[in-house]
Parts: structure tokens; C-alpha cells; sequence
């Protein structure tokens, strides 16, 4: 799948993560999906969600927007 930019800016708590575990459920390993967020408790929940699942984030902000860069695991481990 080719890299994503979610624009979730101005949307409330628990939109950006839904919106991210959306296009990361099927995402290939390696593949960058990169959230942009303006809520301020994106900046727990969005690394929260990639700790929990085994995914790569950076993070980012600039004039009050939070930009993710969240690299897919890709399949889940069993």
C-alpha cells in the first residue's frame, strides 16, 4: 500500500486514532502513514495506540499542529 497523510486537524479524541488504526489495519510493513493533529490528547493517544501495537512513531509540531509519522508493523505477530 502507498504511504498515507491522514489530516485529522480539528477533530476531537478518538477521531485521529480511529482514522489511523483504519488505514493501518491493512497496511504493508513499512508503509508510513503520517497524522496530522491539532488535539492536544492526540499527543498521548496516537503513541499510546503504537506502543500497544508494535508500530513506529516520530513526532512533530509545529504552529500548534502535531504531525505522527507512524510506520506500519504490518502483519500482527502471533
Amino acid at each position: 500500500m502507498d504511504d498515507a497523510v491522514i489530516d485529522a486537524r480539528g477533530l476531537k479524541c478518538p477521531l485521529p486514532v480511529l482514522k489511523m488504526e483504519k488505514r493501518l489495519a491493512n497496511a504493508a510493513a513499512g508503509t508510513v502513514v503520517t497524522v496530522l493533529a491539532t488535539d492536544p490528547m492526540a499527543k498521548i493517544d496516537i503513541p499510546l495506540f503504537c506502543r500497544q501495537h508494535d508500530h513506529a512513531v516520530t513526532q512533530k509540531e509545529a504552529d500548534g499542529v502535531m504531525c505522527f509519522e507512524v510506520t506500519a508493523l504490518g502483519a500482527p505477530r502471533t
